[in-house]
């Protein structure tokens, strides 16, 4: 009988013992929280039917991958005309730099060897006429229309080569401007016009899966409709509600543990905001055992390669693990 007690004795010292070391040991700080997809909309800027869906919800894309496609034939349409006048306007430009054509310029120089041939001519008969006037033989008259007809010649002559001069010029300085000025716009115009047609193919702008597709091939969608949800795994984040008392053993960069129903492993992830605001009541609570009325919303982001394993509005469950590193 002695024994037994013993026995008992050291049973209930040991069972004693166990608890009091179990309640020494502190536990960690834990919160139930959920998952949280920041979700990228893409849309075009201009309206348009749907011509071609080239992804589905699930799939997953890179960055530069084609989305959709809007019917782009006025655009193209618009985009060609405006191709067709720059290039009236860089030839008319290129036109007022250069002076005549070649052609114009041989027919002015042709004139003008003629004319000049007919100044030597008129010279030659002054010439006659005077050696005729001294020796007797034709009036002072003679002469004098003789030396008219030399002055009309050099004045042919000369016209001529202002002629040519001119031919050989570019168009004037403020004439030249204008055509560039018209060149510059047409440019931009054909600018604008690729732009707009480059609005109606959409492709993706980061690496992500696709959320969602709210359109299908043949629908009319509007200017900065949404029609594809992107969903990269940079922008998927847990979020828990703390109470007051625990905001002093709370910071940003402090690392927490993910739990999930299903995971394969606890996942790691660190506090990446801290609300300044408090609330009253969380917007999603899956557990009836937080009771505080004065919360505060905090974040926490995984890593991309971790963060792929949730799902939006997961349940989790976030356990503190140690305070951020002072940097």
């Amino acid at each position: 009988m002695l024994v037994i007690r013993s026995t008992l004795r050291w049973t209930m010292w040991v069972f004693v013992s166990f608890i009091c070391a179990a309640c020494s040991q502190k536990t960690p700080e834990a919160w139930s929280g959920y998952v949280v997809g920041d979700y990228i909309y893409m849309s075009s800027a201009l309206a348009g039917r749907v011509q071609k869906m080239a992804v589905a919800a699930g799939d997953q894309v890179k960055s530069g991958d084609r989305l959709f496609d809007l019917d782009a034939d006025l655009e193209t349409y618009i985009k060609e005309e405006s191709a067709a006048r720059l290039s009236n306007a860089r030839a008319i430009a290129t036109d007022s730099d250069k002076g005549k054509r070649a052609q114009e310029i041989e027919l002015i120089e042709s004139q003008l060897k003629q004319a000049q041939a007919g100044e030597d001519l008129a010279n030659q008969n002054l010439a006659r006429q005077e050696k005729l006037l001294d020796q007797g033989f034709i009036s002072k008259a003679t002469v004098d229309d003789a030396k008219l007809n030399l002055k009309l010649a050099s004045a042919k002559v000369a016209e001529i080569q202002a002629s040519l001069e001119v031919a050989n010029l570019p168009s004037r300085w403020d004439a030249r401007q204008a055509n560039q000025a018209n060149a510059q716009a047409a440019q931009k115009v054909v600018e604008q016009n690729v732009w707009r047609e480059a609005q109606k193919h959409v492709n993706a702008a980061v690496t992500a899966a696709v959320a969602d597709v709210f359109f299908r091939a043949g629908e009319w969608v509007g200017a900065g409709q949404p029609v594809v949800s992107l969903l990269p795994a940079e922008n998927i984040k847990i979020r828990f509600y703390v109470e007051e008392a625990a905001l002093p053993r709370i910071q940003v960069g402090q690392a927490v543990q993910i739990h999930c129903d299903g995971c394969a492993k606890d996942i790691e992830a660190k506090i990446s905001r801290l609300s300044t605001q408090a609330e009253y009541t969380p917007p999603v609570i899956y557990s009836n055992e937080q009771r505080a009325k004065l919360v505060y919303m905090v974040e926490a982001r995984p890593a991309p390669a971790d963060a792929v394993l949730f799902r939006s509005g997961q349940p989790v469950q976030v356990t503190l693990l140690k305070k951020a590193q002072s940097s």
